[in-house]
């Protein structure tokens, strides 16, 4: 009994030492079957994260009728109606598309001034997520905070009569427009392995953003960052 109780002690404190263990991202729907297959229907509940604590989500409502943003578990659903960005702050709605995870800790980077267009950012947050430690060849949660130079947004509002997507439709289907000199959070998914179903083919990140007032939330197409802003990576378990 006294070496079982001892080998348990030792693996206890094994498993608190090891650094390497990253939030984990969970995603349900792919952006593969709105472009090739038109499916746009349900995937996800977004009540299944009633009751927990620190999800942060990003994805589009079913039917591809509006924006998901959950920070922190407070949702800020946006959608289009009658040329509008209205908002749910429920958890009541169906998701054709969901990436989200369960980050209670995060740490601070200064992101460096050279660092504005979307493309530098990319490249950045590569290179930041290595120097903490995470593991970039798995999917991880971040957030950006400060004033943004620009982002350049949409809010679907899909036409669910209309069998072909692309990238374009998507952007101009519901409504859209640019932010300039705005205080924002940014929440945004990293990965390499998962082109054309939570990233577009073109790119490792998917963001989503809200002002800092909530008057407006959505799909971030592309952006140019301030200075000072701060990169958020999740802290390894």
């Amino acid at each position: 009994m006294k070496k079982l109780t001892l080998t348990i002690i030792i693996l206890t404190i094994f498993t608190s030492i090891n650094p390497t263990e990253q939030a984990e991202v969970g995603y349900a729907g792919a952006l593969k079957n709105f472009m090739h297959k038109g499916d746009i229907s349900a995937e996800f509940s977004l009540s299944e994260f009633v009751g927990k604590e620190h999800i942060y989500a990003l994805g589009a409502v079913e039917k591809l009728k509006g924006e998901i943003q959950i920070f922190d578990s407070e949702p800020i659903i946006s959608y289009a109606e009658n040329g509008n960005v209205m908002f749910d702050n429920t958890l009541k709605k169906n998701a054709s598309l969901i990436v989200y995870a369960q980050v209670s800790e995060w740490e601070n980077i200064q992101i460096p001034e050279n660092i504005i267009t979307r493309n530098q950012f990319e490249e950045y947050i590569q290179k930041a997520a290595i120097d903490k430690s995470l593991d970039i060849e798995k999917p991880f949660s971040f957030l950006i905070e400060g004033k943004i130079n620009y982002i350049d947004w949409h809010v679907i509002d899909w036409n669910i009569n209309d069998p072909v997507h692309t990238h374009e439709k998507h952007m101009n289907s519901g409504l859209n427009g640019r932010i300039t000199d705005a205080e924002v959070v940014v929440l945004g998914f990293y990965s390499n392995k998962h082109k054309t179903i939570f990233t577009h083919h073109t790119s490792n990140l998917h963001m989503h953003f809200k002002k800092n007032d909530n008057s407006l939330a959505g799909h971030i197409d592309d952006m140019d960052l301030g200075k000072n802003m701060i990169l958020k990576l999740p802290v390894s378990n």
